[in-house]
């Protein structure tokens, strides 16, 4: 998890792009301004939840107008950092990995994947993304000024893993190891956990 600037709070900078995701959808269907009110009945979320959450970050509605579309997609955009590219690069390309780097999603949030880097210097290519050898990984980060990296390694190699990613240079982790990485706070990280996922699943499953 990231530090937030001004003391937002979690739960609205997750709920962010949700807002991206369907303001994106509007757009796409020529939809050019929105009321709160319409806004949450697409979302999910109140009306006053929605105005309460986008005034973190200053006004961006007009009373009797609603908001813009395009120009609101353009101010959540700056609000979650997309509105830039970061050059990102995929450690471990086994099954997960691979699968990662297939994901067309990256592009269109802003990030970048040049390289994927593995142990196993036989594997050379995934979806037409060149796999580099793990010992090239500091030079690579330094030389391509890498700012992100997703680590898709075994439980065991993680944090060695993130140790070397942070002392080359890395911004921000994206962590699907099933290992509780924490680091310096010059460093955002992101620790995905599928499992705890399927079991919140489980749990609603067994509540219905």
């Amino acid at each position: 998890m990231g530090k937030f600037s001004n003391k937002i709070s979690e739960t609205v900078i997750r709920r962010m792009p949700v807002y991206h995701r369907y303001l994106t959808e509007l757009i796409e269907s020529d939809v050019e301004r929105v009321s709160s009110k319409d806004f949450s009945a697409i979302t999910g979320f109140s009306a006053s939840q929605i105005r309460q959450d986008l005034n973190n970050f200053g006004g961006f509605g007009q009373q009797g107008y609603g908001y813009n579309t395009k120009q609101l997609k353009e101010q959540v955009d700056k609000i979650l950092g997309i509105d830039k590219t970061y050059n990102t690069i995929i450690i471990g390309a086994g099954r997960l990995g691979s699968a990662l780097a297939r994901y067309k999603g990256f592009r269109t949030s802003g990030f970048m994947v040049t390289s994927l880097f593995d142990i196993d210097e036989t594997i050379k290519n995934v979806s037409g993304i060149e796999v580099k050898p793990m010992r090239q990984v500091r030079d690579y980060i330094k030389e391509e000024k890498v700012e992100v990296a997703i680590i898709t390694v075994p439980k065991e190699a993680c944090k060695e893993v993130a140790d070397i990613l942070i002392d080359a240079g890395i911004k921000g982790i994206w962590n699907f190891s099933p290992y509780d990485l924490k680091a310096p706070e010059r460093v955002a990280v992101e620790n995905i956990r599928l499992n705890d996922s399927l079991m919140t699943l489980s749990y609603y499953m067994k509540e219905l």
